[in-house]
């Protein structure tokens, strides 16, 4: 068991039969009464985010989560199948336990995360690249402005990519708001 005090982003934490990950943490003096820690935490297991306020003095039951980097093989309706490359061991995760499962990719390496043989999450790469599998008419030369025409990516996800963006090229997207950041 570990003070609440000594929680920082990062660290997971067990507390009720449920795992969270620490995403904020803000330790707070307020008149009157004794100190208070509020953090930001991820369940790992719903993938909710929630807000908990602890009293400075609580204790909480620290997890060791282990990390593992995965080589995704491919996904069907339920699971995502991952494979570790050095063992050939192969794992199939929930795609309800995914967060983000969209931005997988066949072939490449991920990091997932893991309690005991139960996985929790997965780490991606803040940004990928993706091929424009369908967009409108390019235009040459507007750079500078800042409109936006829709695209899909070969992965099926529906972004905004500015006009001189075509068919075929390939971008770069921020996987934390699916959001195009430039042209690879």
């Amino acid at each position: 068991m570990v003070p609440v005090t000594t929680l920082r982003p990062g660290t997971t934490f067990e507390e009720n039969g449920d795992i969270f990950q620490v995403l904020t943490y803000e330790h707070l003096h307020l008149r009157k009464t004794s100190a208070v820690v509020k953090v930001k935490v991820k369940n790992l297991k719903s993938q909710a985010l929630i807000e908990k306020s602890f009293v400075s003095n609580k204790i909480v039951n620290p997890i060791r989560v282990e990390k593992k980097d995965l080589q995704f093989l491919y996904k069907d309706k339920d699971a995502a199948h991952f494979m570790d490359p050095k063992t050939f061991e192969q794992t199939s995760i929930s795609l309800a336990l995914l967060d983000g499962y969209r931005y997988l990719k066949e072939g490449q390496t991920f990091t997932l995360s893991f309690f005991g043989s139960e996985a929790l999450s997965i780490g991606f790469p803040p940004k990928m690249e993706f091929k424009v599998v369908e967009t409108g008419p390019g235009v040459k030369g507007n750079s500078a402005t800042n409109i936006f025409k829709d695209a899909i990516l070969e992965n099926g996800l529906k972004t905004k990519v500015p006009l001189f963006v075509n068919t075929n090229d390939v971008v770069r997207i921020d996987t934390r708001t699916g959001a195009y950041t430039q042209k690879a």
